[in-house]
């Protein structure tokens, strides 16, 4: 990275317990550059899946414990539920330091107020899988969920990830990606120029117009084949690539 302090933006690790080269590729990134940062943004999906704080899997609690190693040195760092782990609460954010953000939130970066938000409320064509969105975000549904055996709920999770691969197979990349409009709309009522998400795993920066103002939107990566890094400083948003070594 460049000199001077910067803020961090990652999402999209979708760690498990069966993502060795993710943890280990995350564990170092969070004790190297992440230790030198004014603080450390992850807008959803840090884990593939997540039944409730209290059933992480062996690579996510190596992830908690590599976030509490962070927090416990100083650098501030703030979590965004994304669609796989819309489910993490109190106890998550005890064990590793970190604060839970509102999707969307406005966060103001060196002067600049940027939109940020985890993404697939963006994504408004695939409108079964806002029905869905709706379903699981509804905090009745939350607390009967929660209520289940720990088995019970990896079970259905297990159902519901293969169901979503299906669903995303016969899906239109058009479809799943983000709606045009709904980008406008946010940016619009958001009175930002700047957008910043994750979730479809189409990294880039991209100029739009609203309204007549100049806008861009920065998509972060996922960490299947690689990191995905947004860092941002005084002078600026830049998106780099992780290359994983192992």
């Amino acid at each position: 990275g460049g000199a001077g302090v910067a803020t961090l933006f990652i999402s999209d690790l979708h760690i498990d317990a069966d993502c060795g080269q993710i943890i280990r590729q995350f564990t170092e990134f969070l004790q190297t550059e992440a230790r030198g940062a004014d603080a450390l943004y992850i807008l959803g999906d840090l884990f593939d899946s997540w039944v409730g704080d209290d059933a992480p899997d062996a690579g996510q609690s190596a992830a908690i414990a590599a976030i509490k190693s962070l927090t416990a040195s100083g650098v501030p760092c703030f979590v965004m539920h994304g669609n796989r782990d819309f489910l993490l609460g109190p106890k998550f954010c005890a064990d590793t330091g970190a604060r839970l953000l509102p999707d969307p939130v406005i966060v103001t970066l060196y002067g600049e107020p940027v939109l940020v938000m985890h993404g697939d409320a963006l994504c408004t064509d695939d409108r079964p899988y806002q029905r869905l969105r709706a379903t699981v975000r509804d905090a009745d549904w939350q607390r009967q969920f929660l209520a289940l055996s720990v088995a019970a709920r990896r079970t259905l999770a297990g159902a519901a990830r293969t169901g979503s691969q299906a669903h995303m197979a016969s899906m239109q990349d058009a479809i799943t990606d983000v709606n045009a409009e709904s980008v406008a709309a946010a940016l619009r009522a958001a009175g930002t120029s700047l957008l910043l998400h994750g979730h479809t795993h189409r990294p880039g920066i991209q100029s739009l117009s609203v309204d007549g103002r100049e806008c861009a939107r920065i998509v972060l990566g996922d960490w299947h084949n690689e990191g995905s890094l947004l860092r941002w400083d005084s002078s600026g948003p830049e998106l780099l690539s992780l290359p994983r070594c192992d």
